[in-house]
């Protein structure tokens, strides 16, 4: 799928996701669930029993109905023995369960009238349990057994009679209505609770992702200020270490194995300041680290994928030409790590070139991320922004890019991560119709524009805290 992207989240996804893209059910069904619903079920089918023998005089097989509810009472006894209280089911031991109770209701309304029983309906119970809980094959099966069971029962069943003997029927067309009625039922409520769990679920796991992401980054950059603090705090005693070493070369004169060991020790004190001053480059966490220059923070975004073999252009297209208008804005990660996979995704598919255009106005700030790829397909660029989407390649991509296996998560990411600090996107293509191919160094690829405005919900950085006030002399 063209643009696409998975970014850094790859084994988050394959961790929870099947090659088809439909989401690992796991365990995701409590054992306690389903057995108080079948309790729930074994006193309803009780009452019934007691209201149609007591209320409306009709005449049930006890014995049978007696051992169909027991086999369900043994079950959840056995159940609640044999497995833990907090335990949660796999795919399977819950398709048994829910298989065993479309099976149990079937066989107690075969004793009481087939579908000439209104009870029939709560055959489609089981498969929303599994449409809701399960994957789509467990699914499949419990509503293929639930279909099986009423055509079964349409036929084979022991018809209801009054006290007097009279057969309880209903017309030959009700009967066939109200199958009808049951398997579309089944059918439907089945797709729909189906494709309702599935993008909860898959909105649930996405949003997991892009926390993940948002942590990851919050932590580099804490450890980025953490260093640079730590970096300047041993500068003092790295300075000593390195003059007293220089004292002790030029003391000991002609001992030689001392003279080299003192040496020694001043050249590792350099190479200690050497890898602080490196790893502390972000600078420390003062003011710098909480608000930078727009094109500062742009290009920072854009650094892990300069040496990607592609052409990285940042031009300023703002008509405000003084320097001192250039917004500075807020250092968050979820700036960062947003427009870091909007320009990855962009290198990711470009033909040889990416541009980055930042333009601001008095009144709004705008990021343009441009390729000269093949841009977004007709068949996902409505659904930009969605996780887990996948479309159809066209016919010119068949035999390409077979590794790639990217799902949308992460403009799913950055989309989420961008629009929480009050941008508004937006995905184009660079030439319309759509032709699917590329144009080397031309802007006709994909274009991903960012728009922040300038008030108080924008992203520029506005100190909380007023200045340090005057400096007080010790003494």
């Amino acid at each position: 799928m063209d643009h696409m992207s998975e970014n850094s989240t790859g084994p988050l996804t394959h961790r929870m996701f099947q090659g088809d893209g439909e989401i690992l059910p796991g365990r995701w069904v409590r054992l306690r669930t389903l057995v108080v619903l079948r309790w729930a079920a074994i006193f309803g089918q009780i009452a019934a029993i007691i209201v149609s023998i007591y209320v409306f005089s009709l005449q049930i097989p006890l014995g049978l109905a007696a051992v169909a509810i027991g086999l369900a009472v043994i079950a959840n006894l056995v159940s609640l023995t044999v497995f833990p209280k907090n335990a949660r089911l796999n795919e399977r031991d819950a398709t048994g369960m829910l298989l065993f109770d479309t099976l149990q209701l079937a066989f107690m309304v075969y004793l009481a009238g087939g579908l000439h029983n209104p009870f029939m309906v709560l055959i489609v119970a089981p498969v929303t349990v599994a449409a809701t809980a399960l994957s789509t094959r467990a699914t499949v099966i419990v509503g293929s057994v639930a279909i099986a069971a009423t055509t079964a029962v349409a036929d084979f069943n022991i018809p209801l009679h009054t006290r007097g003997g009279t057969v309880v029927l209903m017309p030959d067309l009700f009967v066939f209505g109200i199958w009808v009625a049951v398997v579309t039922s089944i059918g439907f409520v089945g797709l729909y609770t189906r494709r309702i769990s599935s993008e909860m679920r898959s909105m649930s796991e996405a949003l997991l992702a892009t926390q993940m992401a948002l942590s990851r980054e919050q932590k580099l950059t804490d450890l980025g200020g953490v260093v640079a603090a730590a970096a300047h705090e041993l500068g003092t005693p790295l300075a000593t270490i390195k003059l007293v070493a220089s004292e002790m070369v030029d003391e000991l004169g002609d001992q030689t194995e001392l003279r080299e060991d003192a040496a020694l020790i001043g050249q590792q004190a350099d190479r200690c300041r050497d890898i602080l001053q490196s790893m502390g480059r972000a600078g420390k966490d003062d003011m710098l680290m909480k608000s930078v220059p727009l094109v500062t923070l742009v290009e920072e975004a854009a650094e892990p994928h300069v040496n990607r073999g592609k052409t990285l252009e940042v031009a300023v297209m703002s008509q405000l030409n003084d320097p001192a208008d250039e917004p500075v804005v807020a250092r968050r990660p979820e700036i960062i790590h947003g427009l870091r996979n909007l320009i990855q995704n962009a290198v990711d598919f470009a033909t040889t070139t990416v541009w980055i255009e930042i333009d601001w106005t008095h009144d709004e700030i705008k990021l343009r991320i441009i390729d000269d790829g093949r841009g977004y397909s007709p068949q996902v660029i409505g659904w930009i922004g969605d996780p887990f989407i996948r479309g159809k390649k066209p016919a010119q991509d068949k035999g390409q890019r077979r590794e790639y296996k990217g799902m949308g998560l992460g403009l799913f990411i950055a989309k989420t991560l961008l629009e929480r600090t009050g941008a508004k996107l937006s995905f184009a293509n660079g030439t319309e119709p759509y032709t699917g191919r590329p144009h080397p160094r031309e802007k006709s690829g994909a274009i991903a524009q960012v728009v922040w405005p300038r008030d108080t919900d924008g992203i520029e950085y506005r100190p909380t805290q007023g200045g340090l006030g005057e400096n007080i002399p010790f003494g």
